[in-house]
């Protein structure tokens, strides 16, 4: 008898595995799969959403279908539309929510559904939404100032709109980025027409007749918005799983072996705590799928007869010339590409932030508008930044990646250089 695997959840993580083992996915968007990193693209009508969408996941695939309940004990998942799918492993792949922060005037009459022209930015409806409202001319305000946040702001100021970008945090993307590279960052931002406020706290908004008309901060300026986009960060959608009795932390908890709780339940992607950590990236989601494909090939070995024949490469460790079973971690990069008349590319990975006692080389060419900088410890690359020139970001991405000892003989400038120091 073959092994039945459904998978919960259709982004990035459900479908990676979906593309590699013969599976059951079920996906709450009515959407084919999709590259929910290339988001601010479609926003921004430089893609078509069906440009964005993944390669083709292997049948069957039930869209628009939203799992409710998971029955441990009769191996069920429960859908909202009745129907009962049965599974031998189940794979969570939930993903995340967006968060909402507690505004005054958030929730429209009644409560329940945000007032006209405030969105989230986590879907393709929310794009399409977007695009609907939005045109030359209309006032946006943009809450948050992460990575998120300056995606979605530019998207708005290439549709013509008046953006304004709000930041609580003293700068730009302070996870990522130093207080340099955010500096320039913002310069750019600043550049494509975005108006930028840091240390600002959003503390309301206003709306008439349920359509918003305003943001109210903190210290009592008022800023007109007749669009509001929330990018205030995403949480692990784990209500599922706490309703199954799953252990639960800030993401579903799993061991090595991407495995919950309970042996027969797996879970990948946001919603997964591995570690301790969440990740919440496309990488490490991307890693997770294929690690778990592994595990579920080493249980299942009759599995591998219905898999494709041409599979992605796994990302994960490997012993010796054999996949080693199990996830033991990313080393996550962050990259982002924003437009304009002269676009500014930047990639952030690591710790950035120096210690006592590291050593720290940083290289700027105001002419270009460029911002390279290495941290190193003892012998290991800690973390790094550039803008503008990510020439020798692949090098440096790898030596990191594989926290291998950096050669002796290689000036630390030399990490800097456009091909890496590897002449």
């Amino acid at each position: 008898m073959s092994t039945r695997i459904v998978v919960v959840g259709g982004g990035t993580a459900g479908a990676r595995l979906a593309q590699r083992l013969p599976v059951t996915l079920l996906g709450e968007e009515p959407h084919a799969p999709y590259n929910r990193v290339l988001l601010a693209d479609v926003l921004a009508g430089r893609y078509a959403p069906e440009v964005i969408a993944l390669p083709g996941t292997r049948e069957p695939v039930r869209l628009g279908v939203r799992a409710v309940r998971i029955d441990r004990a009769a191996r069920t998942v429960v859908c909202a539309d009745g129907s009962l799918v049965g599974y031998d492993r189940l794979v969570l792949a939930t993903g995340s929510n967006p968060v909402l922060p507690p505004l005054r005037g958030l929730r429209g009459p009644g409560g329940a559904e945000l007032p006209e022209g405030v969105h989230a930015f986590r879907t393709l409806d929310d794009c399409q939404a977007l695009r609907d409202r939005v045109r030359p001319g209309v006032r946006a305000v943009v809450i948050g100032g992460g990575l998120l946040g300056v995606s979605a702001a530019r998207a708005l100021a290439a549709l013509g709109a008046e953006v304004v970008l709000t930041q609580q945090g003293e700068r730009l993307m302070e996870r990522q980025l130093d207080e340099h590279a955010s500096a320039l960052l913002r310069e750019h931002v600043e550049s494509l027409g975005v108006e930028v406020h840091t240390e600002c706290r959003v503390s309301g908004l206003r709306q008439r007749d349920g359509e918003v008309t305003a943001v109210e901060l903190a210290d009592g300026f008022v800023l007109d918005a007749q669009v509001v986009v929330l990018a205030c960060g995403v949480r692990p959608r784990v209500a599922l799983a706490r309703e199954a009795g799953l252990a639960v932390a800030t993401g579903i908890v799993v061991d090595d072996e991407l495995r919950t709780s309970d042996p027969a339940i797996h879970a990948i992607g946001d919603c997964a705590e591995h570690g301790g950590r969440v990740y919440g990236l496309a990488g490490p989601a991307l890693d997770q799928a294929d690690a778990l494909t592994e595990v579920l090939l080493a249980e299942a070995p009759a599995l591998a007869n219905a898999a494709p024949t041409a599979t992605p490469t796994p990302t994960h460790p490997r012993v010796g010339d054999r996949p080693a079973t199990g996830y033991t971690g990313t080393r996550a990069l962050t990259r982002l590409t924003l437009g304009g008349a002269q676009p500014l590319d930047l990639a952030a990975f690591g710790d950035a932030t120096p210690q006592p006692g590291d050593d720290v080389v940083q290289l700027t060419d105001a002419t270009r508008r460029a911002y390279r900088k290495v941290v190193v410890r003892g012998d290991r690359l800690v973390g790094g930044v550039l803008l503008g020139d990510l020439a020798a970001v692949g090098t440096l991405a790898r030596a990191w990646e594989g926290d291998e000892a950096l050669p002796d003989e290689a000036p630390l400038l030399h990490l800097l250089t456009h091909d890496g120091g590897s002449s």
